[in-house]
């Protein structure tokens, strides 16, 4: 890539989408990304209904079993968000340490419907001293809380962001990002 003076290099950060299985992962990294979205999506078959519990996700028919990729440019900072969401269900769970590797945050989704769900993602990044921030993915007909009441019931300590969402939209989407990079950008030492 050439470059002149005038021209500054982006700056590329990684950072991972984690929730619960069928919380919007794939839908999200999917509406904000600037490239056509790689995804790892299967069928989800007969064979799994023992392990794959679809309560409050009737319709899911398919699940990610590696991981989703994506990329968001912010202009005119050229701050580059290489996105990679992570498989939500349990078994596919090992991938997460490879995912992990190299990332600098990370947006845990959450349905406030399963909130449960969520639980294991939090728990991992915490004990990987990793920053996040959870962002509830607002379904159609599901009962609406403040971020407040959301991080008392999942015992998130006060300098965690939580934020309301909806995993469908662009902008919606973007401005979990936004906020996910100014709260890592704000926890780094050498950033302040």
């Amino acid at each position: 890539m050439a470059s002149n003076s005038s021209e500054s290099l982006p700056t590329a950060f990684k950072m991972l989408v984690a929730g619960g299985f069928g919380v919007g992962k794939t839908t999200f990294v999917r509406s904000v990304s600037e490239i056509e979205p790689l995804t790892t999506e299967e069928k989800l078959t007969t064979a799994s209904t023992a392990t794959d519990s679809l309560e409050g996700v009737d319709d899911k028919n398919t699940t990610t079993v590696a991981m989703d990729f994506g990329r968001i440019t912010f202009q005119p900072q050229n701050v580059v968000l290489l996105l990679f969401g992570t498989p939500g269900q349990e078994r596919f769970w090992f991938m997460w340490d490879d995912l992990v590797r190299g990332a600098l945050g990370a947006v845990v989704l959450a349905d406030t419907r399963r909130l449960q769900d969520c639980f294991a993602a939090v728990e991992f990044f915490e004990r990987r001293g990793i920053d996040f921030l959870v962002a509830v993915n607002e379904f159609d007909g599901s009962f609406q809380y403040e971020p407040g009441e959301v991080r008392e019931a999942l015992g998130i300590k006060p300098h965690v962001p939580v934020m309301l969402c909806d995993a469908r939209s662009r902008s919606s989407a973007a401005s979990v990002l936004v906020s996910l990079t100014k709260h890592v950008l704000a926890a780094t030492p050498s950033a302040r």
